[in-house]
């Protein structure tokens, strides 16, 4: 795996996957996804949802074997970290995922909460913890799909870009980005990265959702900039958190459709659908949030042929599949 960082300046239930040719018994690339993970900030500095998010991981990992997590966005409830001996490192995360199939790397980036506190202990925290991969508060990661394919994650900062919701209760949409310049400096990088990339699977990983139906709904920025490039530049997928539950949508041009996930619950879990009507209309496929299961997370499993994105509940069971192809270049 390869690094591009570029900061402007500054109960498990087996399932089998449906795919084509596409099973944890065939070599292939394979990817667990959460958002939204990071416990509360007082004792015992985590929930119910994430310790079961986190066993059932474990589980699936045991069997599947995934090389890298991705975590979208608010690692640590409610205001972040202090500084890079903060215990909550060790009480919300090295205390919760403690599986062996779990000590693969982590690759994170940050969401709003994570605003609130020192985002710059976090990407710090990289040089205490082996697994910790913070680089930068946006980079690019290029992985190796079996015969030949691969795959660019382009992990970006959408509170740099768009700005902080403040404590979600309050406030819904971001209102700007505090640096102008910065984010500025961030929309030429994510293009330079999408236009260069020739990888068969292109995916975006950010914490605000283009598209969401739940509290939060669409974010006005992310739908007025990011996805026309993501639309130009032929995305697969887009990855992103912050409304606590599991949803895919679509996104549909006259020539392309991007897939948009969120997955959000593995710390609380919000029943919302307020913004249903805020999102175009056909495009939510999938709208999950049960609270008596549990929370959720997502495993993403790639080879050459086809892409499966599977939604997992804390209670383990496979609630939803859906099969992506290569991009036409």
């Amino acid at each position: 795996m390869s690094h591009d960082n570029n900061m402007a300046t500054g109960v498990f239930t087996i399932f089998l996957l449906v795919s084509v040719q596409s099973s944890w018994a065939v070599d292939s690339t394979r990817l667990l996804v959460l958002g939204d993970w990071g416990g509360v900030d007082v004792k015992p500095y985590t929930t119910l949802v994430e310790v079961s998010v986190a066993k059932q991981m474990g589980t699936l990992a045991d069997t599947y074997a995934p090389q890298n997590i991705l975590a979208l966005g608010d690692n640590f409830y409610f205001d972040g970290v202090k500084n890079v001996a903060d215990k909550r490192f060790k009480e919300t995360y090295e205390d919760v995922y403690t599986s062996k199939s779990l000590m693969v790397p982590w690759h994170l980036i940050a969401g709003n909460h994570d605003h609130n506190g020192n985002v710059s202990a976090q990407i710090a925290y990289s040089n205490v913890d082996k697994r910790w991969n913070f680089p930068n508060y946006y980079y690019k990661m290029s992985l190796a799909v079996p015969d030949g394919a691969t795959m660019d994650i382009i992990m970006i900062d959408t509170v740099l870009l768009c700005g902080n919701t403040g404590h979600d209760q309050y406030e819904a949409q971001p209102e700007g980005p505090s640096d102008v310049k910065m984010a500025a400096s961030q929309w030429e990088w994510i293009e330079n990265m999408l236009q260069l990339s020739k990888a068969d699977y292109l995916l975006v990983a950010g914490h605000y959702p283009v598209y969401s139906v739940a509290e939060h709904g669409p974010t006005d920025c992310l739908v007025k900039q990011l996805l026309p490039m993501m639309q130009k530049y032929n995305v697969t997928a887009y990855l992103s958190g912050h409304d606590h539950n599991l949803q895919h949508l679509q996104a549909v041009s006259p020539h392309l459709t991007i897939d948009l996930f969120v997955v959000g619950a593995a710390n609380f879990v919000d029943t919302s659908t307020k913004h249903k009507k805020a999102v175009p209309n056909g495009s939510s496929k999938f709208m999950w949030a049960k609270p008596l299961d549990l929370g959720g997370f997502a495993y993403i499993e790639t080879v050459k042929s086809n892409m499966t994105f599977t939604f997992v509940d804390g209670r383990g069971s496979s609630i939803y599949q859906k099969l992506l192809f290569p991009r036409k270049k």
